[in-house]
């Protein structure tokens, strides 16, 4: 009976398959350090094939290099022995919900994930580390290993050997480097997350915004960037000399050619829900002013909470459905000075501090149009009328957002701390990013959660227009220290609310709290509710270091492979491990179900049937009752066969009584 890897894919034996279909004369058999002969790449011919003329040594060409990134390339290929545990004490509607946390290191989370999710997210957002000279803890491996086995020996053993927290200081003559290989790693295996329409936005500031840019026209290509987002937000993160008040966000392709259409939000729908009643409301009082707002008004608080970003469109007149707070000043520098003159004191309104914004032939084409709003006297600066017909939804490369609003949104759901993230991202910003980028089933992935800002948007628009957009948290257990106000502050939040001192328990608490909040507002009629995650963290494999290295166990020690498994792991612990190497959703339904006194876990009805019993049970009454359920796949323990003339004779039971069932063991 075939067993099952139990571990990530290897990325290198993959690549090697790829370059040996396009070019098969450049994959050849060697002899590896161990002695064993293994398909090579005979780098030398690949050189030639893809060049026009003779290659006689190295070539200069246009490229991004650093100390360690073959190292970095090395790690991001290589296999990892771990797996994802399930943990339902800190789960929110654990056996229903489609949304994940993963608490780890996003490099190994996605190798976990590599075959379940292969092509499937529609939306990769990372807000790193951004290095900037005093100094940030990067999540990297700072023990590079010369070959595969190491690697996949390490990975297996305690987390000291593992991913740790360094220091990245501006003393560390790696600086650059090591935060190239942290996110070149990382990169390159997100890629392969990606659908073939889907995107990757990484949040940035000045320090390495150009190093993130060519790290990903390496990994993406150049030809699939999409173009950068200015955010404006209004926050001042060098005010030694030029204030920055703006954050980048690159965002880059699967494929460029295979993108959906023209980007356009939910918004445009909600657009169009105004302009409709706005004329139905219009046809019903045409000539009534009083009648015509009032009616509005009625509609707008009953649906006010569904209008997400247009919620200021409050008023109506016989033109349409309008908000009426829009700014004629110019801001920044002097611009336009006339007088408009109040329409009942006839005297000149107050001028904007800077001038208007727009010449006086502008000024008095809009005032023909009554498009301009005033007080009740000339003290009042005057405002513009924006009607939703005007509105238009597109994504603009620069856009405002207060940047204060995400500490605002924390503050709402954590009362009892003052600041328990520096600088959260707003949910409005992700919602942005959101809207435009996935549909209503699309899975978003964010790899540095942080205060899980995109988990609270990802529900947030659901809640509002009814799509069940999915969500994938991933989120290193760092640690907070003391040692700043900011970080006292999150500990003694943590203290005081009963958390482990940890960036992912905050960011599991914030997921709680933001899903009651939105499972108390009123929501579409097609929202199906879901504001729970199933968290899963990331630890050695289930497997003993024997089930990896069959050949290094001694002959005394033959009596331990009796059972491969570790002794502290649970059945459940050993279905998502299964979950995992057979690349099935990990966030499908799952059921526990008794046949004949053991205890067999069905997931997604009969795609995946599991019994683990240790205790050599499993005889072949067991097995052909189970075959009668017909699961697309079923997985039995070794050490749980009666005896080897059941465990030889299984795969003869399903062929006969389920033909379609794949059959494998751990």
């Amino acid at each position: 009976m075939d067993k099952l890897k139990m571990h990530s894919p290897n990325l290198t034996e993959d690549n090697i398959a790829r370059i040996r279909e396009m070019f098969p004369g450049c994959v050849t058999e060697a002899r590896g350090e161990d002695g064993s002969v293994t398909l090579a790449v005979d780098f030398d011919q690949l050189k030639q094939e893809l060049s026009a003329s003779i290659v006689e040594g190295p070539q200069e060409r246009y490229h991004l290099n650093w100390p360690g990134k073959r190292e970095a390339l090395l790690t991001a290929n290589a296999p990892i022995a771990k797996t994802l545990r399930p943990v339902r004490d800190e789960s929110v509607d654990f056996d229903t919900t489609k949304n994940l946390f993963i608490e780890g290191d996003n490099l190994e989370a996605l190798k976990l994930l590599q075959e379940t999710y292969l092509g499937k997210v529609k939306l990769i957002y990372l807000d790193p580390p951004y290095n900037r000279k005093k100094g940030n803890n990067l999540v990297y491996r700072d023990d590079f290993v010369g070959n595969t086995y190491e690697y996949l020996t390490q990975s297996n053993q305690s987390d000291e050997q593992g991913n740790r927290l360094v220091a990245n200081t501006e003393a560390n003559g790696r600086f650059h480097s090591d935060w190239l290989g942290m996110m070149y790693q990382r990169l390159r295996v997100a890629r392969n997350l990606m659908a073939p329409a889907g995107v990757i936005a990484i949040s940035i500031d000045d320090a390495e915004t150009a190093n993130a840019l060519h790290l990903c026209y390496e990994v993406f290509g150049e030809s699939n960037f999409l173009g950068t987002l200015i955010w404006k937000n209004a926050t001042d993160n060098n005010p030694s000399n030029i204030a920055v008040e703006h954050e980048s966000i690159h965002v880059f392709a699967r494929s460029k050619t295979d993108l959906e259409g023209v980007w356009k939000s939910s918004v445009s729908d909600i657009k169009e829900v105004l302009v409709k009643i706005g004329n139905e409301l219009i046809a019903k009082h045409p000539s009534d002013a009083g009648r015509l707002q009032a009616a509005y008004t009625e509609w707008y608080r009953e649906n006010k909470d569904q209008l997400g970003p247009l919620a200021d469109y409050k008023f109506i007149d016989k033109t349409g459905v309008y908000a009426g707070s829009r700014s004629v000043h110019n801001p920044g520098k002097e611009g336009y000075r006339y007088d408009v003159l109040h329409p009942t004191t006839k005297r000149p309104c107050k001028q904007p501090l800077m001038g208007y914004r727009f010449p006086e032939e502008t000024m008095k084409r809009l005032l023909d149009q009554k498009k301009v709003l005033f007080g009740e006297d000339e003290s009042k600066l005057i405002e513009l009328k924006a009607y939703a017909y005007e509105f238009e939804d597109k994504l603009s490369s620069v856009f405002d957002l207060d940047g204060r609003s995400g500490a605002y949104d924390l503050r709402t759901l954590f009362p009892e701390g003052k600041k328990v993230f520096s600088n959260p991202k707003p949910v409005l910003l992700m919602e942005r990013l959101i809207s435009f980028m996935t549909g209503p089933k699309d899975i978003c992935l964010d790899l540095f959660a942080g205060s899980s800002t995109l988990a609270h948007a990802t529900m947030e628009i659901s809640r509002r227009d009814g799509s069940n957009r999915r969500f994938i948290s991933v989120q290193y257990p760092e640690e907070i220290g003391q040692d700043s106000k900011d970080a006292k502050e999150a500990f003694q939040f943590c203290m005081q609310v009963g958390l482990k001192p940890l960036i992912s328990e905050i960011s599991k608490e914030r997921t709680r709290r933001a899903g009651v909040a939105l499972r108390s507002k009123e929501g579409a009629q097609e929202w199906n509710r879901d504001v729970g995650f199933r968290v899963l963290k990331i630890d050695t494999s289930n497997m003993a270091d024997v089930y990896y290295a069959p050949d290094a166990l001694a002959k005394e020690n033959l009596g331990l492979f009796v059972d491969n498994i570790k002794p502290d792991r649970t059945p459940e612990d050993l279905l998502f491990q299964v979950m995992l190497d057979w690349g099935v959703d990990l966030a499908l339904p799952i059921e526990k179900k008794a046949i004949q006194g053991k205890d067999v876990f069905f997931v997604d009805g009969n795609a995946l049937a599991a019994c683990f019993d240790a205790h050599s049970g499993v005889d072949e009454a067991f097995v052909k009752e189970l075959a009668t359920h017909k699961p697309l796949r079923v997985v039995f323990r070794d050490a749980g066969f009666k005896d080897s003339a059941v465990k030889i004779n299984v795969e003869q039971i399903f062929k006969l009584l389920s033909p379609a069932t794949e059959v494998k063991s751990i």
